[in-house]
């Protein structure tokens, strides 16, 4: 069929697919949800056959002590996470810095570093750190492991960034006379920040979830508390594992969610600002 002639409806990629492949399309998608319902079905017959759904394991969240204990973990989350978080972004503008730097020494320097600590494994470099530093002080084993690896991360979302923007605006910042650390705070860093801030909030995102890494080394984390009231048995009842997981679970979710929307806020007003330079300046 000649491509003047097709149907608006249809793409110029591919042709649209006839009835029978619908239907086979329809079955697919029928099975695929038939095979997930079974497999949810097979899940729950597993883990109530086990007791996992007794209305008694819920007890345990009624007593004050195990609410404040759910609560100092999630203060102890937010603090390993932030710190690691601050640390790891710090770090990340260095070593992206360097990667990016005249200097061939420093150059080399930085992207040894970057290669090797972000293809450490992250759960041996914390038990690594702990061992070897930090036993009587596992918090800041696990934030070291997550400032290293998380920032080394970082470090190549910067400066993949920073060379997206066009050569020609450190060109012309050049032949203004303007030196290379007023180019990159100035000119280049700033075009770059609109396009490497989701990858760097997810990273950040990514960052927060392994904090639960913590519970490798003993730190009161939050999955370390959670795994802490889960193995204590609620007489007959038995071990509270399933109620833990819908109590943690949607705790690390919402955290997520909101970091998320924090770092859309800051996308939506930094486009926001932009838009309103252009304005002013036309």
């Amino acid at each position: 069929m000649n491509l003047l002639n097709r149907p608006a409806t249809a793409s110029v990629l591919y042709d649209a697919p006839g009835p029978k492949a619908r239907a086979r399309y329809r079955l697919f998608g029928v099975l695929s949800v038939l095979g997930i319902a079974g497999l949810l079905w097979f899940v729950f017959a597993a883990l109530d056959d086990k007791g996992q759904f007794n209305p008694d394991l819920w007890d345990a969240f009624q007593y004050n002590y195990v609410q404040q204990q759910i609560l100092d973990g999630l203060l102890a989350t937010l603090k390993a996470f932030g710190l690691a978080a601050v640390f790891s972004l710090t770090l990340g503008a260095l070593l992206a810095a360097g990667r990016l730097s005249d200097h061939k020494p420093v150059r080399w320097a930085c992207t040894a570093f970057v290669q090797f600590f972000r293809a450490m494994p992250l759960l041996i470099l914390i038990v690594a750190l702990y061992y070897a530093f930090f036993a009587k002080d596992p918090m800041w084993a696990l934030v070291l492991g997550l400032t290293l690896y998380n920032g080394s991360v970082q470090a190549e979302i910067i400066r993949s960034g920073v060379n997206a923007v066009p050569r020609g605006q450190g060109e012309a910042a050049y032949a203004l006379g303007m030196r290379k650390t007023q180019v990159m705070a100035s000119i280049l860093v700033p075009q770059a920040v609109r396009s490497m801030l989701p990858s760097m909030i997810g990273q950040l995102v990514v960052t927060l979830k392994d904090t639960s890494l913590g519970l490798i080394i003993t730190y009161q984390e939050l999955l370390f508390v959670g795994k802490k009231i889960a193995s204590q048995p609620l007489n007959a009842a038995g071990f509270p594992y399933i109620p833990v997981v819908l109590v943690i679970g949607p705790i690390y979710i919402a955290l997520c969610l909101l970091l998320t929307a924090l770092a859309q806020w800051i996308e939506a007003r930094g486009r926001s600002g932009a838009n309103r330079r252009t304005s002013s300046a036309a």
